[in-house]
């Protein structure tokens, strides 16, 4: 299983309409009644054959698959992959809206991230956790913008990307199994 993921984007944060954009949406979540300030997002999945499974997120088919050398085919990234790319591109989100919120332009961000699997917990040979050990995440920036400024965005993105409080955080994890349409 490959572990590092390395994510790329050239910014412009100091777009007047992502600004406008970014204010619109602040102005109608700040003016929302309780309770309708809650998204929700929905994700299909479904197994394709052998370890290749396909997932239905929006109007994006993505294939998620492991490598040949647990006995998949490779025709797309693993599922533990997939967390560490949404950490890094959920930060990299986080902090051109934050650096655009707070007039601060960047150049480029780019993140590594990487994580750490004892495969016996998978295959149930060892009592080890099954997911991730540790996840470790270097962020590079470039910008003109002052050093304090640039502390201060990051405070801001580490206070306030969603992925970041998902994994740092234990949350409710509830699952409904049915066999042959009747729940189990």
């Amino acid at each position: 299983m490959s572990a590092e993921t390395l994510q790329t984007v050239e910014i412009d944060s100091d777009s007047k309409a992502l600004l406008e954009k970014l204010n619109r949406i602040i102005d109608k979540l700040k003016n929302a009644p309780p309770g309708s300030k809650i998204a929700e997002f929905k994700i299909d999945t479904e197994l394709v054959k052998g370890l290749l499974t396909k997932a239905q997120i929006r109007h994006f088919t993505l294939d998620v698959d492991e490598s040949s050398g647990l006995g998949g085919t490779d025709k797309g990234p693993n599922p533990v992959e997939l967390i560490l790319a949404a950490l890094g591109t959920c930060q990299e989100i986080v902090y051109v809206l934050h650096a655009a919120l707070m007039g601060i332009r960047l150049d480029s961000v780019k993140i590594t991230v990487s994580g750490h699997l004892d495969g016996r917990g998978l295959l149930n040979v060892a009592e080890v956790p099954s997911g991730f050990l540790d996840i470790y995440y270097r962020i590079d920036i470039r910008s003109e913008a002052d050093q304090n400024k640039i502390r201060e965005l990051i405070n801001m993105v580490n206070a306030h990307c969603p992925v970041v409080d998902t994994l740092r955080r234990p949350i409710n994890v509830n699952c409904d199994v049915r066999l042959n349409g009747e729940a189990i």
